[in-house]
């Protein structure tokens, strides 16, 4: 496998991250270097790190697998957007439901948009690609993710400015749909 179509598969497993990345760069205030830095590590962790777990495991587990992988990033992503919509509705209150510097929903997140990469680990796995191979993928998969995210939290910002208190509205619809877009992509 050439280095532009392992490029190209990063780039087609990274949408969902840029996508909860630019709800959170809306609805986070204050997203310093550090902050950023944390939030870009675990997504690029979770989706590197789960193409590389899905080639460990190989076929023998993609059975079992294969079955379920898609209603649990359904419902990974439907609970977290359906809190974001429920926290949209609390006036007065300190609104943190898309806190990615938050580490549980941050793992949350990172888990729900790397499963995916996990099934193209798997699939890495029935082409027999060696261990060096995989490991330039990993760090291909995970640069590629990193840049998402830091993408979507830089353009996050700018459209918080837009909508302001909307975000979590927003947002949460957005997650609820890339979930059911995954469900059905699964069940057809």
């Amino acid at each position: 496998m050439s280095l532009l179509e392992i490029f190209l598969i990063a780039v087609g497993l990274c949408f969902d991250t840029l996508a909860i990345s630019l709800i959170g760069g809306a609805c986070m205030k204050d997203v310093n270097l550090a902050k950023r830095l944390k939030v870009l590590f675990f997504f690029a962790f979770f989706q590197g790190g789960l193409t590389f777990l899905g080639w460990a495991l190989g076929s023998t587990v993609n059975q079992y697998i294969e079955k379920y992988d898609h209603w649990v990033a359904f419902l990974l992503l439907a609970w977290i957007g359906g809190n974001m919509i429920v926290e949209s509705f609390k006036k007065g209150e300190e609104q943190e439901s898309v806190d990615l510097l938050n580490t549980g929903k941050l793992v949350l997140s990172s888990v729900a948009t790397s499963i995916d990469a996990f099934a193209v680990g798997i699939s890495f796995a029935m082409i027999q690609m060696k261990l060096s191979a995989i490991l330039e993928a990993t760090l291909v998969i995970a640069l590629v993710t990193a840049a998402a995210a830091e993408i979507g939290l830089r353009g996050g910002k700018k459209l918080g400015e837009l909508i302001g208190s909307k975000c979590d509205l927003l947002g949460g619809l957005i997650l609820i749909g890339i979930g059911v877009k995954i469900l059905i992509e699964h069940l057809m």
